[in-house]
């Protein structure tokens, strides 16, 4: 296994077609086909399967994705020791919600603050509605949130990535066996609904059009609390793969199964007042995410070796 594989891999699985991956990297599709082909060999698991939509990873391609990104920012932040940190300074008040705290928020704050380490970052958990006012009212000088949730027009949001939302069963379910479910396979099942962040709201959007409502035998706003009852086999349930984790608390397996229908994704970005002057703190805020995320992501990736 190298650098080059796991490049090739991840921009496969975050683009979702070899053909974009091999266009964002500047290489041809054979060689993202033959560095995939060598990864599932090495590991003896297939990591994609082809469906209408382009490439899907596996349960195994999903988890190799973490790895593989947890090991390009290692070597990232290797090869940048020694270039200094930068002194900008000053105090920025950025709002969050809670989902964006718990699963995407704190590895890009670390890396933050190594960069900018005269930078004060201050956070505020709060529901969307809040946040927003907060943004308007001048409270919080930018938010990171569900962009998916948000459609005020008095502010500006840009959406940084599209997490997409699968089925979780228990890995000896049925379901799983069968690798695919319909909406009426699932309505005939007991549904852990989450409430946390519109989730529930955001769930009926994608139930109404089947006809169909689901059998839920718990409403809950702790998303570990849906991820036990799935492993233990007390229901299952339609979660992103931001959350999504292979096991549960207690040590046993989740997976997941794709569905019949597209469900929309959850998606993750910056929001901010749209008639706002960005000082130079904030911009340095938004400038990193803009870099890591849309400049575009793969142009990092393709300066790994």
């Amino acid at each position: 296994m190298n650098l080059r594989q796991l490049k090739y891999f991840l921009a496969t699985a975050e683009l979702g077609q070899v053909s974009r991956a091999a266009s964002e990297l500047s290489i041809s599709q054979s060689s993202i086909t033959t560095a995939i082909r060598e990864l599932e060999q090495e590991m003896d698991t297939i990591l994609f399967v082809r469906t209408a939509h382009g490439m899907e990873p596996t349960g195994s391609g999903r988890e190799l994705v973490g790895a593989a990104r947890d090991v390009l920012e290692k070597v990232d932040i290797a090869r940048n020791i020694g270039q200094g940190r930068s002194e900008i300074e000053g105090t920025i008040n950025i709002a969050a919600t809670y989902t964006v705290i718990g699963y995407f928020l704190p590895f890009h704050l670390d890396r933050l603050t190594h960069r900018f380490p005269k930078l004060d970052i201050r956070i505020s958990e709060l529901n969307r509605e809040s946040i927003e006012e907060g943004l308007m009212t001048n409270r919080f000088d930018m938010a990171v949130l569900l962009t998916s949730n948000t459609a005020n027009p008095e502010l500006e949001t840009e959406t940084l990535l599209r997490s997409h939302r699968r089925l979780w069963v228990p890995q000896n379910h049925p379901l799983h066996q069968q690798g695919r479910a319909t909406f009426e396979d699932i309505a005939k099942e007991d549904y852990i609904m989450l409430t946390v962040d519109e989730a529930a709201n955001t769930s009926m959007k994608y139930w109404g059009p089947t006809g169909l409502t689901p059998n839920i035998k718990l409403r809950t706003s702790s998303t570990e609390a849906v991820r036990s009852m799935v492993a233990n086999g007390q229901g299952i349930t339609i979660l992103s793969d931001m959350v999504y984790r292979p096991w549960s608390l207690e040590g046993r397996r989740i997976g997941t199964v794709a569905t019949d229908r597209e469900i929309p994704s959850m998606d993750v970005g910056l929001a901010w007042r749209r008639t706002q002057d960005m000082s130079e703190p904030v911009r340095v805020f938004y400038d990193y995410f803009m870099d890591a995320f849309l400049s575009p992501q793969m142009s990092q990736l393709a300066g790994r070796s």
